[in-house]
């Protein structure tokens, strides 16, 4: 399953993100992951929960954030939930793109078992109607 958290800059997105990864970390029977670009949420997020930094990994462009997500549920069993923010500064900010890279994660959450959260920042007109197939709105 694939959840989208929608909104323009400043809208509210990561702290909403912020706290559905604490909340899933409290009530979780597995791991919970949380991927973003810098370090901004160290202080933020729970320390029971993974968080990684793309950029200490050179992951950039929607072929290397998937890999990297596959490998991650690959390499543990035990995550349940990967929440991932600035989804639009890993892969680039061209919405086709991301409708593709959606469609290619349902499949992973499908087959692995896991809960995927991204933020996106855009309107949600902006998407392409084909993102909404494959993940729900937050």
């Amino acid at each position: 399953m694939i959840s989208l958290i929608i909104g323009n800059r400043g809208s509210g997105k990561t702290k909403k993100l912020i706290d559905c990864v604490n909340e899933t970390a409290k009530n979780s029977k597995g791991n919970v992951v949380c991927v973003e670009k810098g370090d901004i949420l160290r202080f933020d997020v729970s320390s029971s929960v993974r968080l990684i930094n793309t950029e200490e990994y050179g992951i950039n462009g929607a072929d290397a954030y998937y890999g990297f997500l596959s490998g991650i549920c690959a390499g543990n069993y035990d995550v349940t939930d990967i929440f991932a923010d600035a989804t639009f500064k890993i892969i680039g900010k061209d919405f086709d793109i991301a409708a593709d890279f959606i469609e290619r994660v349902s499949a992973l959450a499908e087959e692995s078992n896991v809960r995927f959260t991204f933020t996106l920042s855009c309107d949600e007109s902006d998407l392409p109607d084909k993102v909404f197939r494959y993940a729900g709105k937050f």
